[in-house]
């Protein structure tokens, strides 16, 4: 049976929704407890941290899926076990690096950026560049073998332990200064990891024996390589992905790099503009992760799916999967998109509530970053297809069209007083709309999809405005009896279902694709109970 992205990008998605929360139960009141100050440090050591461990785990992870599963595919288990074991010693190695380049040089690092006081963030999150890589070898491992329950397991126990000791030492260290604060709260990540490891250690060893039986029944593979020659190919297919996947976090650093120096040549003073920066990048951004990792996990997902159906040259099936994808994309993006513009004051509200002003402030920028989404979406799907397809660079080149256009947008915007650092999140939603552009393009072009305009824009589109009606109205009619938050929910809630109606009614989804889900057919009888009565 041929196997589509749904199922593994369900998997991935769900967890990373209790990830996301998690974060969100982090963030949230990790920012109550440090301030705006506290979280200008904290979000100075975190951008650079995940540009390393991006740099150390991104790719290497993906590669290790893709050759794994090739050599899976053949039956050659035991030359499938190698890579894995060649690779788990590369992202070591990287790992160690990357750890003293960030412990050793974080007083030069935070210099740069004008924070002193975050070298201690910086320090403190080190140890997680020694652990994560060791997790991500696993990972990509069990990734190979089409299995994505470990790694939804381990992500979900590293964030756990990350939330819950990040925020215990933050607050055990408040005492002290925001400074020491936030640098507990950047030791979590290393704890966090920890956790996750001995987790996907745990579950290897329940499968080793598995593992072993294949290996041992396993045929000669075709390729018969040296260790240099595999350690080369993982580099040679890591290398554009990595790229890739770093420009992300590079664009989050221009801010970072950028920003402040500009806030203070406007004319705001240096805890002004760290302050800004505190609001755009601890109180705004990870509100906007939730429904980022959906769409990231169709990416991971689409991966292995356009992989396999390139290489058997099935055009039908490579193009189904490259159109689909892109409509789920939309009809998760669009919906996210609207509603968190719509509430991106009731939402800070709801979630700073001790710190109010700062909390109105970064509203603003929630909502333009709120509107990005759809675009983001769009790229990181596209993304994967275009991975998948083999075509690495491509999206790569388009992101860093994007980054170039950001870093323009950016210093122009944040340099005019009356925008300051909202011109950060213009840049960023200006670079999310030139490389999904790009990607669609490049995705025409190697895999022949086309998308069409009714079902991946028009319908999705018009169910999105009309919840983001019943979600103004919602809240707004009990806003003055139940308060902010409860007003907040309620709207939420109210406009999920109505969107989920919707998107039935305006057949954005046909049920031969709902049947395709875990739990779909029962989805599917009862819609058509529904339409059945209504007529």
């Amino acid at each position: 049976m041929k196997k589509t992205f749904v199922k593994g990008a369900l998997v991935l998605g769900v967890a990373g929704i209790i990830i996301k929360l998690l974060g969100a139960f982090f963030r949230i009141p990790l920012a109550n407890i440090i301030g705006d100050t506290g979280m200008g440090y904290y979000q100075t050591a975190y951008p650079v941290y995940v540009l390393l461990l991006t740099l150390t785990t991104s790719g290497i992870p993906t590669a290790i899926a893709r050759m794994v599963s090739e050599r899976t595919a053949e039956g050659a288990h035991e030359e499938a076990f190698r890579v894995f074991r060649l690779s788990f010693v590369l992202l070591m190695t990287v790992g160690t690096l990357s750890a003293s380049v960030l412990f050793f040089g974080a007083d030069m690092i935070v210099g740069f950026f004008g924070a002193g006081k975050a070298a201690l963030a910086m320090k403190a999150i080190t140890p997680a560049l020694l652990v994560v890589p060791a997790m991500a070898a696993f990972r990509g491992y069990f990734q190979g073998l089409q299995n994505m329950t470990p790694t939804a397991v381990s992500q979900i126990v590293e964030q756990l332990f990350r939330v819950i000791s990040g925020l215990a030492l933050s607050v055990f260290f408040v005492r002290f200064g925001v400074e020491y604060a936030a640098a507990g709260a950047s030791f979590g990540a290393a704890a966090g990891g920890a956790a996750g490891l001995v987790v996907i250690l745990a579950i290897y060893m329940k499968h080793r024996s598995a593992i072993r039986h294949d290996r041992s029944v396993s045929v000669r593979s075709s390729r018969d390589e040296s260790a240099g020659r595999i350690l080369w190919t993982l580099v040679s297919i890591s290398i554009p992905i990595t790229i890739g996947a770093a420009i992300l976090p590079i664009m989050s650093n221009i801010d970072l790099a950028i920003v402040m120096n500009r806030l203070v040549d406007t004319g705001f003073s240096k805890a002004e503009a760290n302050a800004l920066y505190g609001q755009l990048a601890g109180f705004a951004a990870p509100v906007i992760n939730f429904p980022q990792v959906l769409t990231q996990s169709l990416a991971v997902s689409l991966v292995p799916a356009v992989a396999a159906a390139v290489k058997t040259g099935d055009r039908p099936f490579l193009k189904y999967n490259v159109e689909l994808s892109m409509r789920v994309a939309m009809i998760i993006g669009l919906p996210c998109a609207l509603g968190i513009f719509a509430l991106s004051k009731p939402i800070m509200l709801m979630l700073y509530p001790s710190q109010p002003e700062s909390a109105v402030n970064a509203a603003s920028c929630l909502a333009i970053l709120g509107i990005g989404i759809i675009f983001l979406s769009g790229v990181q799907t596209l993304t994967g297809v275009l991975q998948g397809a083999g075509k690495h660079m491509v999206p790569v080149g388009n992101l860093a069209v994007g980054a170039v256009a950001k870093l323009a947008f950016t210093y122009f915007l944040t340099g005019v007083p009356w925008i300051n650092v909202r011109g950060a999140a213009l840049g960023t939603v200006a670079a999310y709309i030139i490389a999904m552009t790009l990607n669609m393009r490049a995705a025409r072009k190697y895999t022949g999809a086309e998308f069409d305009i009714s079902m991946t824009w028009i319908r999705p589109g018009a169910a999105a405005l009309i919840m983001t009606g019943v979600v103004w109205l919602v809240y707004h009619g009990v806003n003055l009896v139940l308060g902010n938050a409860v007003s907040t929910i309620l709207a939420v809630l109210a406009g999920g279902a109505v969107y989920a109606v919707l998107i039935l009614l305006f057949k954005a989804v046909t049920l031969d694709e709902l049947e395709r889900v875990r739990g779909g057919k029962r989805i599917t009888r009862i819609v058509a109970k529904f339409t059945k009565s209504s007529k």
